[in-house]
Parts: structure tokens; sequence; C-alpha cells
């Protein structure tokens, strides 16, 4: 014999498959106010898995965490920072103090061709702690925007290191020719005693340096107005010697571009270098 099972009468009536709302109470109320702990791993009718829709982050519209990218900060600008501070004590004191004292200071710190044959790196330390002007002068306030600029985008070593070659590099520029002239006999002995001290030769050749990492809309801009303050000077002919200083050491942050260029883009690369306003020079 077969094993089959004999099929149910066809006037027979078909089970009633029991409606859910009679074995559970009414929970769908309850349900819907439960949070939803699966979100992950939850799937739709069709088994293709939910996930949850992205949120935009919130356009809070607040731009003062930008704008203080231009003012040096203990971690995010060092060498700006601490140079900065010590030239506002230097500052600070020195308003302070007799003038007569002031004007020997300047004397022992002036980059002068005597000066440079006897102590040569005292002095080209000495003379970039003094601000010609004060604190609130033009290469001041420059200096601040300038380096901070630089220093976020090639960092702190470097930038100190295109500072001191501007600084040093017009120095030599403009003094040994003074010192080979009083050799000739054509200037007197008493320019070997010239005062010269300030920071501006290495903010010039800060501001150049920083120029190739700009975009060409600004930058060219950028260039031409600091010249044509730079010829203005030379044209007025009150200082011809430091006139004269400040075109060599834009020209030699100037020449720096390739070697600014390559550290930025590794600090870019390795996500430590600020990247906005860049260009390829």
């Amino acid at each position: 014999m077969e094993r089959t099972v004999p099929p149910a009468p066809s006037d027979a009536p078909a089970p009633e498959a029991p409606a859910p709302d009679t074995c559970f109470p009414d929970t769908a109320g309850l349900l819907d106010g439960m949070p939803r702990q699966r979100v992950r791993g939850a799937a739709n009718a069709s088994g293709a898995p939910l996930t949850p829709p992205a949120t935009a982050a919130p356009d809070t519209g607040f731009r003062l965490p930008r704008l203080l990218r231009l003012l040096p900060t203990p971690a995010g600008t060092p060498f700006t920072f601490g140079y900065g501070a010590v030239l506002a004590l230097v500052s600070l004191v020195s308003a302070h103090l007799d003038p007569g004292v002031v004007h020997t200071l300047h004397q022992g710190s002036s980059t002068d061709v005597a000066h440079l044959l006897r102590t040569p790196v005292l002095v080209l330390v000495a003379s970039a702690l003094w601000i010609a002007g004060g604190i609130l002068s033009p290469y001041a306030l420059a200096l601040l925007f300038v380096l901070t600029a630089l220093e976020r985008r090639i960092g702190g070593v470097r930038t100190a290191g295109v500072f001191l070659l501007g600084h040093i590099g017009a120095t030599l520029a403009t003094e040994v020719p003074i010192g080979l002239a009083v050799l000739a006999g054509q200037l007197p002995a008493s320019s070997l005693h010239r005062l010269d001290y300030g920071v501006s030769f290495g903010v010039a050749a800060s501001l150049g340096a920083l120029a190739g990492l700009l975009r060409p809309w600004l930058r060219w801009p950028l260039l031409a107005l600091f010249g044509w303050v730079l010829v203005t000077d030379l044209l007025a002919f009150t200082d011809p010697l430091t006139d004269w200083g400040h075109p060599i050491a834009l020209a030699i942050g100037v020449a720096t571009w390739p070697l600014v260029w390559r550290r930025h883009r590794r600090l870019v690369a390795a996500g430590q270098g600020l990247s906005f306003g860049s260009g390829r020079p």
C-alpha cells in the first residue's frame, strides 16, 4: 500500500489563520514609542538593509576661528608667538628707560661694519630684537601677520630660516660695500659706525617668501604694493643704504619660492599645513 493521506472533502471549510490581535494585546502604540536599537542590522520588506539617512553638519556661520588664524598662537605658530612676545617685551622695557640708555643699547646692537668685524653673531642677533619706530610701526604689524601666515604654511623652523636669511643677507649686502668704499677712500671712516638695527629686512624676506604660496590674484598685487612702497622710500633718499636693503631682502624671499613650496606641499600632504589660499608660483 502507498503511504498517502486522504484528501479533505471539497465542501469542508478551510481553517482560518488566527488574527494577530487575538493572541496578543494591542501593542502598536507601545512599539511606536520605543527607540530603534538595531538600526544597523534592520532590513526592509525586500531584504535590503536599512541605513539611517545622513544628516548634514549644521552651518553655524561663525567665521571667527578662521580669522584667528591670522594671529599667532603658542601651539599653532610657536616661533612667531615667541618672537613677537620677546619684541613686545623689549619695546615695553625700552619705553620706560632713559632715552640715552636706549640710544646706547641701539649703538651696541647696530650691524655696522665695525661691529660686524668684531662680534658678527652677537650684533646680528641683537639687532633683530629692536623695532625701528616702536611696537605699533608698520613693520611690527607686518611681522605679526606675515610670519604667522608663513609659519602656518611651512613650519616654524623654516620660517625662522627665511627671516634670518633675509636679515643677514640684506645686512651684509648693504654693509660690505660700505667697508670697501671706506678702504678705497670713497667714504669717511665714520661710515663704519652708522646706526643700523631692526626687523625690516627679515620681514621683507618673509613677505617675499609668503607671496610664492599665495594665489596669483593675491600674490602679484601684494608684491606690486610692497614694491611701490620700497620705490617711494628710495626716491625720498632719506636712508639710501637701508632703503636698498629692503628690495634686496624681498628678492631673497622670492628666491626661496621653490624651497618653501616644496615644504608647504609636504605639510599639506601630511595634513599639517594650511592649504587655504595657496597656489603654485
